[in-house]
């Protein structure tokens, strides 16, 4: 049997040719340590300053604004914990009750340490709902984008909130970077979360945007590694893997954008006339154009996908001990539990084809109809 479709993007991502290519020299021959004054650590050294050059002009930023990282949840942990321990201020923390966890467990860490933990509810849509003002001195932490349902989230408007409260803001744009355009001026954030897997770049390295001049308090202690912010040898070719991704994104994401939202509404269609009663998760606010999270009624996300073996995707739910629950944050957006655990994720990429979403289409539809004419008999 040849593999299943893919479409779990917002899982990971496969690596571009692009992003081997520009690794393979680093995995094979320039292996030097970038801390080394010799030919071979310089080397390393001008990959390094390259790719970070090629990450900041993807997010409109200048490069001494990031720092490399292993990924989204220590981008998450060095911003929240980095910031708020640089600068206690009011000691309450703003989020929203939608978070990855990768920023939920450093905020639970701070409510623990006596931190007020304020966290905002969302929306039909499953937009956050802002106050009308912030904390004096408090620091927020909201996604861009959610990695469920891919609705983008107002981290503008909260970010003037911030400005009028000399508060901090800080978002994980896991899920955006590479997707949709995300321009850390624009935004006007104070910090901005990166992961590489989830834009074509390998697993295990990340980056972390904080503004010119903030101070932020390292977690991990050791040598003066980007700037002693986050010490430890860098990643080299990885490193330089996510700046070739940074830099593909750049040059094609409109385009792939465009391309991908389309195959998006091609897959809503072809499954909504199948089933009248299909709804969407987030329906009505903007959303990233390759996720579709979609309610299949009378049918549970999991057995549906268990239904469906031609196809890799997830489910809004999780399975703990061998029961099913629905997504916290389906929930949160109004949705009974009993609608809510017929939820699946299908997230689209660069490699989705016309063909494929025609096929994944059948699949599902026929995979639900045997599933409610099963319950029938």
């Amino acid at each position: 049997m040849s593999d299943p479709i893919y479409l779990d993007f917002n899982a990971t991502t496969p690596l571009l040719p692009e992003v081997v290519e520009a690794m393979r020299p680093y995995l094979e021959v320039h292996f030097g340590n970038p801390s080394s004054g010799h030919v071979y650590g310089r080397r390393a050294k001008a990959a390094v300053e390259l790719a970070r050059g090629q990450l900041a002009a993807l997010l409109h930023c200048e490069p001494d604004e990031l720092l490399f990282t292993s990924g989204g949840t220590e981008s998450n942990n060095l911003a929240i914990l980095g910031l708020t321990g640089a600068r206690p201020a009011s000691r309450v923390v703003v989020t929203s009750v939608i978070e990855h966890p990768a920023t939920t467990g450093p905020i639970a860490a701070l409510a623990a340490d006596g931190w007020r933990a304020v966290r905002l509810g969302v929306d039909g849509a499953g937009v956050a709902v802002l106050p009308d003002a912030l904390p004096s001195g408090a620091f927020a932490s909201l996604m861009h984008s959610n990695n469920e349902t891919g609705v983008l989230q107002p981290v503008a408007a909260l970010a003037a909130l911030a400005r009028r409260a000399d508060a901090l803001v800080h978002t994980d744009a896991s899920q955006s970077v590479g997707k949709v355009p995300v321009e850390v001026r624009a935004l006007d954030v104070d910090a901005l979360t990166v992961c590489g897997h989830k834009l074509y770049a390998p697993k295990g390295v990340g980056a972390l945007y904080v503004r010119r001049g903030l101070a932020l308090k390292p977690f991990l202690l050791g040598a003066s590694h980007e700037r002693g912010l986050r010490p430890g040898t860098e990643n080299v070719a990885s490193i330089v893997g996510l700046g070739a991704a940074a830099q593909v994104a750049a040059r094609t994401l409109a385009v792939e954008a465009r391309r991908v939202e389309a195959l998006r509404e091609q897959l809503w269609q072809e499954l909504a006339a199948a089933m009248p009663e299909l709804a969407v998760n987030g329906a009505g606010a903007p959303r990233l154009p390759n996720t579709l999270s979609l309610r299949f009624p009378r049918v549970s996300g999991a057995a549906l996908l268990a239904a469906a073996p031609q196809l890799a995707a997830s489910t809004g739910s999780a399975c703990h001990d061998g029961h099913e629950t629905a997504s916290a944050v389906v929930l949160a957006m109004g949705v009974p539990a009993a609608e809510a655990e017929g939820t699946v994720r299908l997230s689209l990429g660069r490699s989705t084809t016309e063909a494929q979403v025609g096929v994944a289409a059948e699949a599902l539809i026929t995979a639900w109809r045997g599933l409610v004419a099963s319950q029938a008999r």
